[in-house]
């Protein structure tokens, strides 16, 4: 039994949850038990569910595994994470998926859902074993060739149409890539004075606005990964109000960051710390998605945490590899850009990063409200304070974080995992 003491439940006034045998045993003022956790007013959340990670395990144990990854997402407060199907070998039998299961059970910093790949190698040919994976102890629901799009329309039907037998969902990367090929950033000003390859806005529009029609066809679920413009906000805007059944992410990064940095950034132009992939967009497609994510045209915030050795970043702008790190700096970014902006608050960043993606990925045990008799998934997090980011100090193998130097709000001050603390005082138990 444990005494969490002086928690704000999502921002609320001050209680003490009592904790037993995994759950929460009682909420309110003055509780007393044989071991006390002080929360010092910290606001108290369901635990972060995270519909989008890559934790690289198997194949490049080099840029992240299932325990440094779990211990990042451990410290950024998630109790849950999706890893990525995108391994090596690819994660499309149920002997890959339940391999990084197992993986996760045996590190235990969270729960680890695989996604399984939709298509085998993600190659876009031929459908992988997406029943098999559902039925192993892995229990897949969410599936999806993320880094790739399935951009076989045929293929992607048949996906969507199999999926419907266990309450899947499809899981794509919109991105068209005949529209995409070569290209490095943004279309756009920015793009034309750096002389790099324009990545337009409507190679991802395009494939939006397909596979939300191929959706309502066949009656399944579709997820739309990291959203990135306006455009596509606009689209999901208008297949949500007819009634279809597709959902939305956004990532952190493109919630704050511009297509700016890649030009002005403080190290100089055409630094591969901002390159990533949907390229980091304009403004206006910024504040567009900010009021997307408030007024729930999108869903959730998904990390899409993307580890890469220094080698892989740390090279010629053309040849470095896609994608940043965000699972420790996750909640502290979306407070910069949501909270206090005032376009949402506490109850709604818990929506929106545990309750909704839990809900997405069909997990039982997550994303519940923090009441008697729920699993005791809690993050207790300190909005008060800004700090610079240092990744030195990051649980993550890798170092590929936009935000360095930067001073960010909030710290994540601890985070229970069926009420065995995962994190104290900001450290890894």
């Amino acid at each position: 039994m444990m005494i969490i003491k002086n928690v704000r439940i999502l921002g609320g006034e001050p209680v003490d949850i009592r904790v037993a045998d995994g759950v929460i045993a009682e909420i309110g003022p003055g509780l007393e038990g044989p071991e006390t956790v002080d929360g010092g007013g910290a606001i108290a959340l369901p635990g972060l569910v995270d519909l989008h990670t890559h934790l690289r395990e198997p194949g490049r144990e080099d840029a992240e595994t299932v325990q440094t990854g779990t211990q990042s997402a451990a410290r950024g407060g998630y109790t849950a994470v999706h890893a990525m199907a995108n391994t090596s070998p690819v994660a499309d039998t149920a002997g890959v998926v339940e391999q990084v299961w197992r993986l996760g059970r045996e590190f235990a910093h969270c729960d680890v859902h695989p996604v399984g790949a939709v298509t085998v190698g993600l190659e876009g040919r031929q459908l992988a074993e997406l029943g098999a994976m559902a039925d192993s102890a892995a229990r897949v629901r969410v599936f999806s060739d993320d880094g790739k799009c399935v951009d076989d329309a045929v293929l992607m039907r048949r996906a969507l149409e199999y999926v419907k037998a266990f309450d899947g969902v499809v899981a794509q990367h919109a991105q068209e890539p005949r529209l995409t090929e070569g290209a490095q950033m943004n279309e756009g000003v920015v793009s034309g004075r750096l002389g790099l390859t324009g990545w337009p806005a409507v190679a991802e529009e395009a494939i939006i606005a397909r596979d939300c029609l191929l959706a309502a066809h066949v009656g399944s679920r579709l997820h739309v990964c990291h959203v990135s413009t306006a455009g596509s906000v606009e689209i999901i805007r208008w297949a949500k109000s007819k009634g279809w059944n597709v959902t939305a992410e956004v990532t952190p990064h493109h919630l704050l960051l511009t297509d700016d940095l890649v030009e002005e950034s403080p190290v100089g132009a055409y630094n591969p710390i901002y390159k990533v992939n949907p390229p980091l967009r304009t403004r206006a497609d910024v504040e567009a998605l900010r009021a997307a994510l408030a007024d729930g045209t999108i869903d959730v915030v998904a990390t899409d945490h993307a580890p890469h050795p220094v080698e892989d970043k740390e090279t010629e702008w053309s040849a470095a590899a896609m994608g940043m790190i965000g699972l420790e700096t996750a909640l502290s970014v979306v407070q910069e850009a949501m909270v206090e902006t005032g376009l949402l608050d506490w109850a709604g960043i818990a929506q929106r990063m545990s309750v909704v993606p839990a809900r997405i990925g069909r997990l039982s045990g997550q994303g519940q409200p923090l009441e008697a008799g729920a699993p005791a998934n809690i993050t207790l997090y300190d909005p008060s304070v800004r700090t610079e980011v240092d990744p030195s100090a990051y649980a993550s193998k890798s170092r590929n974080t936009p935000y360095e130097g930067m001073t960010l709000p909030g710290r994540v001050v601890a985070t229970f995992l069926r009420g065995r603390p995962t994190v104290l005082e900001g450290k890894l138990v």
